[in-house]
C-alpha cells in the first residue's frame, strides 16, 4: 500500500509533546494504529488535516522549538524520500481504501466496514459523512432502515485487502521455490496432554502444542527460521510464528513472537486473544507482523485431509495441518487404531535443501508425539 489515511489529529498546533506519545490516527486496512512522536518539543505545523489521504513518508508535521524557521521544511515539498528526520512527523502508515467496481474508491473506517459486512449494507449507496467523506458507522446505522436497490450483476475485481493478500501470494508463487514434504504424526499423545490441561482448568488446543513444538524446533533448525531478501539471506534473531486465521473474506496472521521463550500456557493464552481480536477485526498492525514462521490448521475443519499452503513472503517455510483421521498402524508387531493427522511443510528450495527440511519436520512431529517437552 502506498497511501495513508490520517484519521484525527490527538495533538494540535502549539501543543508540546514527548517522544513516543500519540499524535494521530492512521487508518489500515485492518486496523486503526496510533502514530507516535519520533521526538520532544513543541508541534509547530500540521500539514495534513484529518482525512487527508497521503503518500507513504511523507511529512505530515513537524515538531521543533517555538519560534524555529521551517519554511524550508515546507517549501521542500510534501513527500520526503529519505527516512524522517527528528524535527518532521512521517507517514508510515497505510490506507482503508476499497474500490467498488467501477464506482471509484470509498473510505471507510475499520468498524464501519464490519458492520456493513454484519449487516449486508451496500457500501456503494452510502454517503460517508466523516472527514474527507469517510464513511463512519452512523453511515451505516442510517442506512440499515433503508431499503437496499437491486444491483445489476457487474464483473467482480479485487480490490482493498483482498487484493493485497492476492499480491503476497502471486510473489510468493513467482518467487520461492516451493517444496512440500507431508508425514504422518500420532496425536495420541497430544490429545491426552489436552485433555490434562483441561481437567486443570487450563484450555490448550492442538494448534497451540504445534505452534510451541515449531518454534523450539526452529531453535535446532535455524535456517528454517531465516529469510531471503532480494541477494541476503538473513538469520533471524527471534522466532514469531504466525498463526493463519481465516475468515469468510480474509485471511489474517497474527504473529506470537519469541514463541520458543514463553509456556504453552501461554500461548494458549495469547493464540486465544489473537484470534478473538482477528474475528473481530480489531488487530492492531503491529501484531500481524514480525512473523518468521506460520503455522496453518484446517484439520479442525474434518474433511481435510492434506493441505499444502503457500509461504509467507519473505518467510521460507510454512506448516500446514490436516485432519486427525483413525488409522490402523503397527505398533511393535501388532495392529493398533491411532489418530494420525499429516503434516505438511512447504519450503523454498532457494534456501534449504529437502534434507535439513525433512529433518526439521521430523523434529516437529517427535516433539507432537512425545508432548510432555512442550508442557515443560
Amino acid at each position: 500500500m502506498e497511501e495513508g489515511l490520517l484519521g484525527k489529529w490527538i495533538k494540535h498546533e502549539g501543543d508540546q509533546v514527548k517522544e513516543g506519545e500519540p499524535l494521530c490516527e492512521i487508518e489500515t486496512e485492518k486496523a486503526t494504529d496510533e502514530l507516535q512522536a519520533p521526538a520532544s518539543g513543541t508541534l509547530l505545523k500540521i500539514i495534513f488535516g484529518e482525512g487527508s489521504t497521503i503518500p507513504v513518508n511523507s511529512v505530515i508535521a513537524v515538531i521543533g522549538t517555538p519560534g524555529e524557521d521551517i519554511s524550508a521544511i515546507i517549501s521542500s515539498g510534501v513527500q520526503e524520500k529519505t527516512a524522517p528526520t527528528p524535527a518532521t512527523v512521517g507517514l508510515q502508515k497505510a490506507l482503508v481504501q476499497e474500490k467498488t467496481s467501477d464506482l471509484g474508491e470509498v473510505r471507510i473506517s475499520p468498524s464501519a466496514r464490519r458492520l456493513a459486512r454484519e449487516r449486508g449494507i451496500d457500501l456503494s449507496q452510502i454517503r460517508g459523512t466523516g472527514p474527507g467523506g469517510r464513511i463512519v458507522s452512523e453511515d451505516v446505522l442510517n442506512a440499515v432502515n433503508k431499503p437496499q436497490p437491486v444491483l445489476t450483476p457487474q464483473k467482480s475485481t479485487l480490490a482493498g485487502h483482498r487484493k493485497v493478500i492476492a499480491d503476497r501470494l502471486a510473489l510468493s508463487a513467482r518467487t520461492a521455490v516451493h517444496v512440500p514434504i507431508t508425514m504422518e504424526a500420532d496425536m495420541t499423545a497430544a490429545n491426552k496432554l489436552k485433555n490434562e490441561f483441561q481437567e486443570s482448568g487450563t484450555k490448550v488446543s492442538i494448534t497451540d502444542m504445534i505452534v510451541r513444538a515449531a518454534a523450539l524446533a526452529l531453535i535446532e533448525f535455524p535456517r528454517a527460521n531465516s529469510m531471503l531478501l532480494g541477494e541476503e539471506l538473513k538469520p533471524m534473531s527471534e522466532v514469531g510464528v504466525g498463526l493463519a486465521v481465516g475468515l469468510d473474506d480474509d485471511l489474517l496472521v497474527p504473529v506470537i513472537r519469541n514463541a520458543d521463550t514463553i509456556s504453552l500456557r501461554e500461548i494458549a493464552k495469547i493464540s486465544k486473544d489473537l484470534i478473538e481480536r482477528a474475528k473481530n477485526h480489531s488487530l492492531s498492525a503491529k501484531e500481524m507482523t514480525g512473523g518468521t514462521f506460520t503455522v496453518s490448521n484446517l484439520g479442525m475443519f474434518g474433511d481435510v485431509i492434506l493441505f499444502a499452503p503457500i509461504i509467507n513472503p519473505p518467510e521460507t517455510a510454512i506448516l500446514g495441518i490436516g485432519r486427525a483421521s483413525p488409522k490402523p498402524i503397527a505398533i511393535e508387531g501388532a495392529i493398533a487404531v491411532r489418530p494420525m493427522a499429516t503434516f505438511t511443510l512447504v519450503f523454498d528450495h532457494r534456501v534449504i535443501d529437502g534434507v535439513y527440511a525433512t529433518k526439521f519436520l521430523q523434529r516437529i512431529k517427535e516433539l507432537i508425539q512425545n508432548p510432555q517437552a512442550l508442557a515443560d
